[in-house]
C-alpha cells in the first residue's frame, strides 16, 4: 500500500473540464494524474487532478491560460 502524501488536489465542475486539464497537463508536460475525488472532498464531477504541491503556481497558470475552470483547489493527503 503506498503511503499518503500531502498533495495539491483539483476538482472540477464537470467531466469535460477533468478530461481538458489531463489533456492540457500532458501537453505542458506538468506533471500530475486524474484521481477519484477523495471521500474528504465533495466535487460536481467525481473527478480531481492530484500533483505534487510545488506544481501549484505552474497548474493556476496553465488553467488560466487555457480557460479551465477549476470547483476548488484542495492539499490534503492522497
Amino acid at each position: 500500500m503506498r503511503q499518503k502524501e500531502l498533495k495539491l488536489v483539483v476538482t472540477f465542475h464537470t467531466t469535460a473540464d477533468a478530461m481538458a486539464m489531463e489533456k492540457a497537463c500532458k501537453n505542458a508536460e506538468v506533471p500530475g494524474r486524474l484521481i477519484p475525488v477523495p471521500r474528504m472532498i465533495s466535487a460536481g464531477c467525481g473527478l480531481a487532478w492530484c500533483a505534487g504541491l510545488e506544481n501549484r503556481a505552474q497548474i493556476v497558470g496553465l488553467m488560466e491560460q487555457t480557460g479551465i475552470e477549476q470547483e476548488e483547489l484542495h492539499e490534503c493527503m492522497v
